[in-house]
């Protein structure tokens, strides 16, 4: 079943909510499906970050192939570039965005804290691509006792990252910054500046920012997370809806997630990474005022994953870390809702009848 690792009053709760709700699931599935609306939206809002993990939303605004899918739908095409996962969900509590490219932290709290409401996850984006990085005095995992680590922001998809490995080596953490090893959470920029002066002995953290610790803060890798999970391969950002606009426009929905794998499958082919790194320069200059070095962005580059995979394996894990270091209540009914991969399935099987359906992993419909 689902998230068998959790605490065990927690897993009580979250096992018969999942037993409970599994009926149910599969009958308003049917009902859904049964009477779809083909109404399209007049218009759409989609959030993104201006972060080469968010490079499926870059690429897609810079060669406006978002308007371009949308066109055929008459659906005016909007964005709004955030600088955090809780900014996007208070956006979406708000009804000021429609979708939205998102890590899995903040879309499991921007569940949790809807009782199940707010949104659907709908498809991947990325994976990997995300590093500790230490300063040069660090040699090993025991040398960071009593060392100052930055994550982004507390409860981010870095900072229960960082608070469940250093768990797992021994070291106590805790969200007020106590323990063996102190966790800072820190905005990105002011993280590299820090370390470059200091006073930072390192930080987890995405890229491009861990590139540029090393790059720019002479930094060295300490660890990259993806050897710390299965398959060395674990969420980085997901393609969330609301789940009102899910309902009202599922047709909507399906013109997104047509222009989501279309921009993938652009990304993902070699021909194209030229172009595709000039338009992820040309959108972080746009949206930050900068963009990065070369060398930079091709390391950076080298460590993400571009795919529409939403490992919702990965999420339970991811899931369990949350709660175990005290940042993520689960409602009652569990996750049992949050994927609905029922269009991106779709529209993948429609292109080759040989794929294999990808797996909500009991959390969801897929």
């Amino acid at each position: 079943m689902v998230v068998h690792s959790l605490k065990k009053g927690k897993a009580r709760v979250l096992a018969l909510a999942v037993v409970a709700s599994t009926a149910l699931v599969a009958v308003a599935g049917s009902a859904q499906a049964s009477t779809t609306p083909v109404a399209k939206a007049k218009k759409i809002r989609i959030g993104y970050f201006a972060n080469v993990t968010h490079a499926t939303a870059l690429v897609g605004v810079q060669e406006k192939l978002f308007e371009k899918s949308f066109a055929k739908d008459k659906t005016k095409v909007e964005f709004v570039v955030f600088n955090a996962g809780p900014a996007v969900i208070e956006a979406m509590k708000g009804g000021a965005i429609d979708a939205s490219y998102i890590g899995p932290n903040p879309a499991l709290a921007g569940y949790a804290s809807t009782n199940g409401s707010l949104l659907r996850i709908v498809a991947g984006a990325t994976l990997n691509g995300a590093q500790l990085v230490v300063n040069s005095s660090i040699n090993s995992v025991a040398d960071l006792k009593g060392k100052t680590i930055a994550t982004p922001q507390l409860g981010n998809t870095q900072d229960v990252a960082a608070r469940t490995y250093f768990k797992s080596q021994g070291f106590a953490t805790n969200i007020s910054g106590g323990g063996d090893v102190k966790i800072a959470p820190t905005e990105n920029a002011s993280t590299l500046t820090l370390f470059k002066s200091g006073k930072l002995d390192g930080a987890w953290v995405p890229e491009p920012w861990a590139s540029r610790l090393v790059l720019e803060g002479n930094g060295k890798v300490l660890l990259d997370e993806k050897n710390i999970w299965p398959n060395q391969k674990f969420l980085t950002t997901n393609l969330i809806v609301t789940s009102n606009f899910l309902k009202k426009f599922p047709a909507s929905v399906e013109t997104l997630l047509n222009a989501h794998i279309g921009i993938n499958n652009f990304i993902t082919q070699s021909k194209n990474l030229v172009r595709v790194k000039a338009d992820i320069q040309a959108e972080l200059l746009a949206k930050t005022g900068k963009n990065l070095t070369p060398e930079t962005l091709d390391r950076a580059w080298s460590n993400v994953i571009i795919s529409n995979e939403p490992l919702a394996k990965g999420l339970v894990s991811t899931a369990n870390n949350a709660i175990a270091a005290g940042l993520l209540q689960v409602p009652a009914q569990g996750l049992t809702k949050i994927y609905d991969l029922r269009i991106l399935n779709k529209i993948l099987l429609t292109k080759n009848p040989k794929f294999k359906k990808y797996s909500a992993a009991g959390l969801g419909l897929s």
